[in-house]
């Protein structure tokens, strides 16, 4: 595996606070990806906004400006992640669909490669640059364009289940699981318009739990105990 893209909720780097960011974590998630690129393994990192920003639960914003905010908080978790990433020895640029002045530069296929190349974590913010899409779709979208091998879903839950566990202990978590299956039980690994980015595009993703030790590396490393979802 040459080139993986990892989905980190901002949720998740809120730690038990749920909102802005738990330090700690995010350092652990930093010496994990130093491992990968120590092993010679390119690292984009897609980050989402919801530590910050949940602007579509509100009826008194317009959606449109709702998602901008929701694509300027990506913004600034990933300035400050990859400021972290820097304090433990990576190199790292952020690509934005946007100009953000001098804070970010402005995404494209050859400057990711570009970046990659000399070794750098490429932070992929701002989402697809466009209000309705999330940060699923804008993950899906840029693991295609930059030819990822995989997407690795970093998530507060340890994979896929049938149900969700929080509400169902019976419910039943898949080792494996084809993106067809996904889109028809409508399972939730990423939003629909995602999904189906995925199984057109041959994208494998792998979703596991961000807490659990060393996740990241084991996951790249083969011992994985999430879920895979397969494409055909």
């Amino acid at each position: 595996m040459q080139r993986i893209l990892l989905k980190l909720s901002g949720e998740a780097l809120a730690g038990e606070k749920k909102t802005g960011f738990d330090e700690e974590t995010v350092r652990m998630v930093a010496l994990q990806v130093k491992k990968l690129i120590d092993d010679g393994i390119q690292v984009g990192i897609v980050i989402g906004g919801g530590n910050f920003w949940r602007g579509r639960s509100s009826e008194n914003i317009d959606r449109t400006k709702a998602d901008q905010i929701g694509m300027l908080a990506t913004v600034m978790n990933c300035i400050y992640v990859s400021e972290i990433f820097r304090s433990v020895g990576m190199m790292t640029n952020i690509l934005t669909p946007f100009e953000c002045g001098s804070f970010t530069k402005l995404f494209s296929k050859d400057r990711a490669n570009k970046y990659f190349a000399k070794n750098m974590v490429v932070f992929f913010a701002g989402g697809t640059g466009h209000p309705y899409f999330s940060t699923d779709t804008g993950v899906v979208l840029r693991a295609i364009e930059v030819d990822a091998d995989v997407i690795l879903l970093a998530k507060a839950i340890d994979g896929v289940y049938d149900d969700d566990p929080r509400t169902n202990p019976a419910a039943k978590k898949y080792d494996e699981v084809s993106i067809d299956e996904v889109i028809e039980k409508n399972l939730q690994v990423v939003d629909l318009t995602a999904s189906i980015m995925a199984r057109d595009n041959r994208m494998p993703m792998w979703v596991f739990a961000l807490h659990e030790k060393d996740s990241i590396v084991n996951a790249i490393k083969g011992e994985f105990t999430g879920t895979k979802v397969i494409v055909p």
